[in-house]
This record gives C-alpha cells, sequence and structure tokens, in this order.
C-alpha cells in the first residue's frame, strides 16, 4: 500500500476524512449490486459475452498484455460510450496519470508528474494543432462520443513520430472495417449544475447528443463510419482570489490579505464535434482510409465581482493593526478603511475552429513486405475576446464614498462585511474607480482580443520487412512535419462616451444583480459590456503601446524524421522474448519573426535555429507461460519547447552597469522577450515492469522508472548573442554578448518513481462474486530537477503523489461504479488578464464520481436501450492555491456538483 506523507496531523485529518467520505459514496454508488443473488454456473457450451464497463477494462487489460511498450489505455463501452463524460476524466483514472480542472473540467493531463507541456497528443497517429498557446491538447476540444480508444505510451518506439518526454497519447477514432458490423446509435443526456444559475442570464441546465452510424457495403470491401456530438452546457464556479499578502507573516510583522479579486463565473460551453472516416479495401493486399475531425467550439463566460485594495496600503487604504486579530503571524480578522472597491463586469469568450484530416493507405503483402503513406492536416482558428468593465462609487482615488470592511480570513480564504450597498445603481456608476487611466482620462475598461491561428503538415512513408531469426522484422520510414502557429493581440482601452469622467449606467443595461454572499459582499450591479459598446456608451480606444506589438509572434517548425527499428520476438526457455530496437533522427529547422523594440523603437525581426536529435531506444518484454510479464524500456527522450516561448518577440535597450554585464564589459545590451534559439527538453529514461495477468480480463503491475534529464528549460537571466537584432540608438554597446531575461536551456535533473497498477475482476477469487470489480492504480514521483540557479525546481504540473479507485459491478443489464482520484499538491495554471495563464502552487485534491445504469437485454422489447445517471465532483472539492504558507491562500474555488442523466440508443 503506498505510503502518503502529510505536513501535520490536521492535514492527515482532513485528507483522512475525504478518503473516507470518498470510500462511503463510492460504496453507495455500488450498493444496489450487493442485494443481487448469486448468479447461476453457466454451461461450458454457453456463450459468456462481456460488454459494457467489463468489456472496456478488458480490452485495456489486453492492450497493454500484447503491445510492446510501456502502454495504458481506455476504451469506449460501446458505440458512442466513453466510460465518462469526458476524455479528460476518462485518462486521467489510468495509473500515473492524472488532470487539472479548468473552470470544473478536466482537460489538462499530466503523465508521470509532468505538466501538459511535457507530453505530446495524436489523433489517429497525427499530430494535432492546439486551442490553447502552447503544443499542448486541450482534451475538451474532443467529444468523447467520437471516441474509440486512447492509449498512453509510456516508453516510445523509434517509429514513434511525434513522441513527447514522458508520454504520448494517441486518441482513436473507429475503423469500419475492422468494427465489421452495421449499427447506428444515438444517446442524449441533461446535465445539471447544483451552484444553479449564478450570473443573470447563465443557466443551470443543459445538454448533450450524439449519433454515430457504422456500415460496409461492397462485400465489405468499403466501410464508412459518421459521429456527431453537440453539447450545450452550463458550468459555474464561485471563486476567492487575493493579490497577495502585506508582511512578513512573524509576530512583529503578520501577513494580511493585500486585495482581493473574486468573482462569480458562469460559463456557457458550446461544442459541435464531426468526424467521419471511409475505408475501402480495394484488394487484399491494399487498404485506403480517409479520416475527417471537425470541432467548432466556444467558451462563453461571465465573471462578475468586486476588486478591492486592501493591506498593500494602495490608493488610500488604511489598517489599524489594533483591530487585528493574530495567530502564528498571521491577521485572521479585522477592519479596513476608506476602502473604495471597483465593481467588475467582466466577459471572457474563446472561440474555436478545429480542422483535421488524414489520409493512409497500407500495402500488407503475402511475401513479408508492408507499405504505408499518411498524409495529415490540421488546424485551428481561435479567438480570445476579454473585456473588463469598471464601476464604482466615483472617479478617481478617494473621490467616492468609501468603505469600512471587517473580514475574516481563513483556509477558505476571506469574507468580507461591507458597509456599502453595491448593488445600488444610484451609488455605482461606469467610471474608474482607482484612477487606472492616469487620473486624467477615466479608463472604464479593457478591451483584449487575442488571434491565434496554428497550422500544421504532416506526410509520412514507411516500409516494412518480416525476416527470419532473432529479429522478426525490420522497418525504415520518413516524416515531414511543417507546422506554424501566430498570434496577433488586438486591444483597447475602454473610455466613456463624450468624454466623461462618470456615467450612470443605462436602466434598460441592468441585468438581476449578482450575489456574492459567500464572500459576505452581498449583491451587486450588473451588466453585460458588450451591450454598451454596442450602444456606444462604452467607447473603444485603441492602445498604442509598443508592449501590444511585442506580445505578437508567429513560429514556423520544419521538421524532417527518419527512423530504423528492428522488431525481436524469439522463444526462450518457458518464455517468449518480444520488443524492438531502432533509432529515431530528427532534424529541427525553426524560425520566428515578429518585432522587436531597440531602446523603444520598433523594429521586424527573423531568427532561429537548426539542429540535429537522435533517439536511440530499446523495448524488451519477457512473457512466460504463466502470463507474467517482464518488460525492460531505455530511450532517448525530447519535448520540443512551447511554441510561445519560441517566440522573437524581445524588448531590450542599453545598460551602463558594468556589474550586469555577462562579460564585465558596459554599455551591454539587456532585455526580455522570447528565445528563437531554445532547444527541447531532453532525457534518458529507464524503465522496468513487472505484470501479472489473470485470464483476458485482470492484472497487477508495479512499473518503476527514472528520468535522467539532460536540457532542462526554465525561465532566467542568460548571456544573450544580439548578433543579427538591431542596436539600439544612442552609445554603442561595447560588445554584441548581452542579457536577456528569457527562457534558456539548462542543466536538468534526476526524475523517478513507481505505479502500482490493477484491474481485477472478482470473479477470479469466486464465482458468487461475478460481476464485481476494482481497477485503479498509485504512483509516486520524485524529482531532483534544477533550475537555472541550481535549485530544485517546481515543475509545472508535478504531483508527487497520484493515485485513482475505481469499484464496480456490472451483470445482468445492471451497472454501478464508483470512482475516487486523489492528486497531492502541483504547481497549477491559472487564468490570467486576457486568458493567459499564471501558475501557483495548487493544494492536494480529492474527486468522488459515480455513476448507475440499466442495458436492457437481448430479448427486451427494449433491447439496445441503456440508461444512465453520472453524479460528478460529489463531496464539492474545490480547487485551491496559496502562496508563501498554507494559510496565505490565493485562488479558493468552488465547482459544485454535476448531475447527469441520459441514454443510448443502439438500433
Amino acid at each position: 500500500m503506498a505510503k502518503f506523507q502529510f505536513n501535520s496531523a490536521r492535514q492527515f485529518a482532513h485528507s483522512a476524512s475525504r478518503f473516507a467520505l470518498g470510500t462511503a459514496l463510492v460504496a453507495a454508488f455500488a450498493a444496489p449490486a450487493f442485494a443481487q443473488d448469486a448468479a447461476p454456473a453457466e454451461d461450458e457450451e454457453d456463450a459468456i459475452v462481456v460488454s459494457g464497463f467489463r468489456a472496456s477494462l478488458e480490452n485495456a487489460v489486453n492492450e497493454k498484455k500484447n503491445n510492446d511498450q510501456i502502454v495504458e489505455s481506455v476504451s469506449a463501452e460501446d458505440i458512442g460510450k466513453l466510460p465518462d463524460a469526458s476524455i479528460g476524466e476518462s485518462i486521467a483514472r489510468l495509473p500515473g496519470v492524472t488532470s487539472q480542472r479548468l473552470n470544473g473540467r478536466s482537460n489538462n493531463i499530466s503523465i508521470r508528474g509532468f505538466g501538459p507541456d511535457f507530453s505530446q497528443t495524436l489523433l489517429n497517429g497525427r499530430e494535432q494543432t492546439s486551442t490553447g498557446d502552447n503544443r499542448a491538447v486541450e482534451f475538451d476540444q474532443y467529444p468523447s462520443e467520437i471516441v474509440s480508444q486512447v492509449v498512453v505510451f509510456k516508453s516510445p518506439t523509434a517509429s514513434l513520430v511525434g513522441q513527447g518526454l514522458v508520454g504520448t497519447i494517441d486518441i482513436r477514432t473507429v475503423r469500419p472495417l475492422d468494427y465489421g458490423k452495421s449499427v447506428l446509435a444515438v444517446g442524449a443526456r441533461g446535465t445539471y449544475a447544483d451552484l444553479g444559475a449564478l450570473n443573470a442570464g447563465s443557466k443551470k441546465y443543459g445538454y448533450r447528443a450524439n449519433a454515430t452510424f457504422i456500415d460496409q457495403f461492397a462485400d465489405d470491401t468499403i466501410g464508412i463510419a459518421l459521429s456527431a456530438s453537440y453539447v450545450d452546457e452550463p458550468y459555474q464556479l464561485q471563486e476567492f482570489n487575493a493579490w497577495g499578502y502585506a508582511g512578513a507573516g512573524t509576530a512583529a510583522s503578520p501577513a494580511v490579505i493585500g486585495g482581493s479579486k473574486s468573482y462569480v463565473t458562469s460559463t456557457q460551453l458550446k461544442r459541435l464535434g464531426l468526424n467521419g472516416t471511409l475505408q475501402y479495401q480495394a484488394s487484399d493486399t491494399v487498404r485506403m482510409t480517409l479520416d475527417g475531425f471537425y470541432s467548432n467550439f466556444e467558451d462563453d463566460q461571465s465573471k462578475r465581482g468586486i476588486e478591492l485594495p486592501l493591506g498593500f496600503g494602495a490608493f488610500g487604504t488604511t489598517f489599524n493593526p489594533a483591530t487585528a486579530t493574530v495567530s502564528n503571524g498571521f491577521v485572521t480578522a479585522g477592519t479596513f478603511n476608506n476602502v473604495q472597491g471597483v465593481v467588475r463586469n467582466d466577459i471572457f469568450q474563446r472561440k474555436a475552429n478545429l480542422y483535421s484530416f488524414g489520409y493512409n493507405a497500407e500495402y500488407d503483402g503475402e511475401d513479408g513486405w508492408k507499405a504505408f503513406i499518411d498524409l495529415g492536416y490540421s488546424k485551428t482558428d481561435r479567438n480570445e475576446l476579454s473585456i473588463e468593465a469598471y464601476s464604482g462609487t466615483g472617479f478617481g482615488q478617494a473621490l467616492g464614498a468609501t468603505d469600512t470592511i471587517g473580514f475574516v480570513s481563513g483556509p477558505s480564504g476571506t469574507v468580507f462585511d461591507p458597509t456599502l450597498d453595491y448593488s445600488n445603481p444610484a451609488l455605482i456608476r461606469l467610471t474608474d474607480p482607482l484612477g487606472w487611466g492616469g487620473g486624467v482620462v477615466p479608463q472604464a475598461g479593457y478591451y483584449n482580443n487575442r488571434i491565434v491561428e496554428d497550422e500544421l503538415k504532416q506526410y509520412r512513408v514507411g516500409v516494412e520487412k518480416e525476416v527470419e531469426g532473432f529479429f522478426s522484422a525490420i522497418k525504415f520510414g520518413m516524416n515531414y512535419t511543417d507546422r506554424g502557429k501566430s498570434l496577433t493581440p488586438d486591444e483597447f482601452l475602454v473610455r466613456l462616451r463624450g468624454g466623461a469622467l462618470e456615467l450612470a449606467i443605462p436602466t434598460n443595461a441592468l441585468l438581476r444583480p449578482t450575489n456574492l454572499g459567500y464572500l459576505g459582499l452581498g449583491p451587486i450591479v450588473s451588466y453585460d459590456a458588450r451591450d454598451l459598446i454596442a450602444d456606444g456608451t462604452l467607447v473603444l480606444e485603441r492602445n498604442l503601446s509598443p508592449d501590444i506589438p511585442a506580445k505578437a509572434f508567429r513560429v514556423t517548425e520544419d521538421l524532417m524524421t527518419a527512423y530504423l527499428q528492428a522488431d525481436i520476438e524469439q522463444e526462450l526457455g518457458n518464455g517468449t522474448l518480444t520488443g524492438n530496437i531502432g533509432v529515431q533522427a530528427i532534424h529541427t529547422d525553426q524560425e520566428s519573426s515578429g518585432t522587436v523594440f531597440a531602446g523603444g523603437v520598433a523594429r521586424s525581426v527573423r531568427a532561429g535555429a537548426s539542429y540535429w536529435d537522435v533517439l536511440p531506444s530499446l523495448n524488451l518484454s519477457m512473457r512466460f507461460d504463466s502470463d507474467f510479464v517482464i518488460r525492460f524500456a531505455a530511450s532517448r527522450q525530447i519535448q520540443r519547447p512551447r511554441l510561445d516561448d519560441l517566440r522573437v518577440a524581445v524588448s531590450y535597450g542599453i545598460n551602463n552597469n558594468a556589474a550586469d554585464s555577462p562579460t564585465g564589459l558596459a554599455p551591454f545590451i539587456d532585455g526580455n522577450g522570447g528565445n528563437p534559439q531554445l532547444r527541447p527538453y531532453r532525457a534518458n529514461a529507464f524503465d522496468l515492469n513487472f505484470e501479472k495477468y489473470f485470464g483476458q480480463s485482470g492484472v497487477i503491475s508495479l512499473q518503476l522508472f527514472h528520468k535522467d534529464v539532460k536540457s532542462y528549460i526554465d525561465r532566467t537571466r542568460f548571456p544573450f548573442d544580439f548578433a543579427g537584432y538591431p542596436l539600439p540608438t544612442g552609445l554603442p554597446p561595447a560588445t554584441l554578448i548581452g542579457r536577456l531575461e528569457s527562457s534558456f536551456n539548462t542543466g536538468g535533473g534526476k526524475l523517478y518513481g513507481g505505479e502500482l497498477a490493477v484491474t481485477l475482476p472478482f470473479s477470479n477469487f469466486s464465482s458468487a462474486l461475478d460481476g464485481f470489480g476494482i481497477t485503479g492504480g498509485v504512483g509516486y514521483t520524485k524529482t531532483k530537477v534544477k533550475d537555472a540557479q541550481g535549485n530544485v525546481d517546481q515543475i509545472p504540473g508535478y504531483s508527487k503523489w497520484v493515485a485513482n479507485g475505481t469499484a464496480y459491478f456490472e451483470k445482468w443489464g445492471f451497472n454501478a461504479r464508483g470512482s475516487v482520484r486523489y492528486r497531492s499538491t502541483f504547481l497549477g495554471d491559472f487564468t490570467g488578464f486576457g486568458g493567459s495563464p499564471t501558475r501557483r502552487t495548487a493544494l492536494a485534491e480529492m474527486i468522488v464520481d459515480g455513476q448507475i445504469g440499466y442495458d436492457f437485454q437481448e430479448g427486451s422489447a427494449l433491447q439496445g436501450l441503456s440508461l444512465y445517471l453520472q453524479g460528478q465532483n460529489l463531496t464539492d472539492e474545490r480547487f485551491a492555491s496559496v502562496g508563501a504558507s498554507r494559510n496565505q491562500v490565493i485562488d479558493y474555488q468552488i465547482y459544485g456538483r454535476r448531475f447527469l442523466a441520459g441514454f443510448t440508443y443502439k438500433f
């Protein structure tokens, strides 16, 4: 059993109580199963058909057993029916894998302690563009209803193109000729968010619908699969957020909340997903496959709250320490005076269109020769619009009514006790309450539109020859990938009509007040800034700051990959040795174009780098007749840098301080920005697995891994050669070797750990327990990877412990299962200004889900119909981050519980 470590008895008690509650809920969801009588023994001649969740687990066990790589997988229970409501949730239940929730959805995946920046995602074996700024795929872009299988490769082969540093996730859609049957399946489910409709115009109910058609024609030489999925679902969020904390956190200087920017957020997610596959068996030896996938994605958020300047003493706020209650160097209660708050009515809207197409032709000759050609195309067009809208009691500091606010700070953030009524439109007016526009011309908000385009083309050929002897096959292939990604910022200051300092909120624009009662702030004035922009009350004025074009970039990558691989199959004693050995060589030609600011003067620049990576790999599996398998894998692994880190955009000038110069010479060039010369993360990896299988459906495995990270990427100040960059005006530098604050390749360190996983049907112990079973695992990862200063770095997404478990019962058409997944503290992504990510230490969390359902059996009038009820986040687990200490809560987010009821019907 894994040993969990806790920092205090209180933390242990809290985690133990949550685990006990989660276990109880799992048992509750499975409880009806125990009321069933044991099934009578089957006659040997009776066919036992395993379906549903049990079939999904059996497929995963067979995939793991038969693959020569170290893999985990999840398969659809039936057509259009992945075990969870989202791909992210299903993947997060695999051993050594976990997810981060964003707006209540599991859409970022971490493998073996590394966040999404360190893994790669494929669709049917092809690289994909992304809806984020980086390479990492956000999994809520892909409807779970179109997925037939997801495979996570934890060890690479030479023939695996597009591999990641810690793992490669391959999302696979159904192949109609392999499926071999005709089917039409439809499904729908309704959703309910128990937090209710928090913002005006938001919803607490939603729905999703899907349909899949598969058939074969012309004597099974032509196959077609078509899938469609539509989602229209609300997500609600109650959030506390602190600017930070003032004070040193000591008895002499206790820490007190420095400011707050807390929101009620309502999100409406609309997504249309279409997928089609056409296959043609041209002859006994030639098969062609054409794939297409389209996703139209819209995430519309209304964010309403109050921003309060507090303990930092900014904007005239005062705090009398005599009113404070202090515990262990932390102010738990007190009163702030002269507080002038900013009522926020913000909008964040993301729209994305993702297109993906692929063509594959395979030749499988009877003489042992095989060959294929594969073409892939992926494109994402994305718009992210962020509108901030400000209102308050008056223009500028101390010119409007100020508030006296009591507060209580604790483990879930801070609760306030104000004296003003922030829902009174006679008191709260459109203006610039804190003078953010400079105190002369009001800035009543900010308009930030980020336009992102991402395009990828992939061309691949391969040939294979079966041979006799120790090696069973030799494979050779080449791949060319051409990718380009660009960001264009479009930003405006929001002013008031006619140059006014203040304006009343138009009566016809007022919406139902938003209740911030969970923070003690009560209701606040609410409106939609888009309506006020449309009617001319709010006016957009383009922001001409040089900071705006400095954000723009275009990055292109040309990757030429060649690989040679030999497959191994050899009888050895009472077992068989299988596996492969090979090498992959990648030539990278990367370039970025954009604007640099040399001493404040804009110049257009192109810069980049070319380099090779040679990646040997070895996978060995010793398969004993007793269903015991020992695996060993060794490989060189890479992960290319974040695309936004490769941007050329740099702002720099002349520094005359020789003490700051990397060469000791002054004047020198000093700047900050991106680094188009960045190289990949690189590591040498070793894996050792011990696996014991029980028939076709059970396995217990111990996975041990070690990664020696040779090249890491960290943001720091490093010497940088500014040759090729325009020189700043004025005094010429003494040397072109200057200093740049950017992302650089540094030394690495060690990363190691282990994973214990089990999938076990209880029928292995007794036929009376047929239908019951468990699946899950626990993973431990220890990192000693160091940053540029030689300190052990907190890797994004890194959790020391991850664990998950599912208990299930499935028989006679009835199914019930409950799931728990846990991850320890990690460096998580939180949404910053304009949708850009900011990283903070997220606290450990445990998520509990459950499902019950019934499949009408063969012979029933409703044969083919399945009904189910799902509950997500049943313990209402928070998502939280902290600052310098555990009591300095930065984020505390409540997503509430979600319930889904639905059906699938298969004709």
